[in-house]
């Protein structure tokens, strides 16, 4: 049976609580999933998250998984393609949007003062 998502209204988010640390992610990388689910062992599902940096924290890969994601830099400073000691890569500023088929390689990914994505993640329907 498919992960669906829910019908749920305009309500105020409480940024305080909620967070973890997604698997295989650093410490200071944290989300709260706001909405869906998704089943990757099924390629099913959709699930919409925050995604919150805390200043100074990278990555050391790049990313690769099999659904589409779209990303949205809400606050704060993205930088993408940084090496494995957090140097280089080019940096973002809030108001800027990514949207990745599957397969596709992106990052490493680091935030000087911090920061705050909205991303959306789904499977193409067969």
């Amino acid at each position: 049976m498919p992960i669906t998502k829910i019908h749920d209204e305009f309500h105020t988010l409480d940024l305080a609580t909620g967070w973890e640390v997604p698997p295989g992610y650093p410490e200071g990388i944290k989300q709260k999933i706001l909405s869906g689910a998704l089943d990757e062992e099924n390629k099913s599902g959709s699930r919409t998250r925050l995604l919150k940096f805390d200043a100074g924290v990278f990555t050391t890969k790049p990313f690769v998984h099999e659904y589409w994601e779209e990303v949205f830099l809400v606050t704060g400073d993205l930088t993408v393609g940084n090496d494995e000691n957090g140097e280089g890569g080019e940096s973002f500023s809030p108001f800027t949007y990514a949207v990745r088929p599957p397969g596709a390689f992106h990052g490493p990914f680091k935030s000087d003062k911090g920061c705050m994505l909205l991303e959306i993640h789904y499977f193409d329907p067969a």
